[in-house]
């Protein structure tokens, strides 16, 4: 995510918290930025833990499965 938007996140969350608030096309931006974040850090993630490895006593690496798999 490009850090203009994350200062965007941050200016509508300090507006949020003064005495004005924001509007209702504000409130609906923050939303929309606050979801492509947590999509952002969750993909970030996902790319760590599919390159996760364990290692077992012997030395073996054994690649992170999915819950349930």
């Amino acid at each position: 995510m490009e850090q203009k938007r994350i200062d965007r996140i941050n200016e509508l969350a300090r507006k949020a918290k003064s005495p004005e608030g924001l509007t209702e096309a504000e409130t609906m931006e923050r939303a929309a930025l606050r979801r492509e974040y947590v999509d952002s850090v969750l993909g970030s993630l996902q790319g760590q833990l599919d390159n996760t490895y364990l290692v077992d006593e012997k030395g073996n690496r054994k690649k992170l499965k999915k819950k349930g798999e």
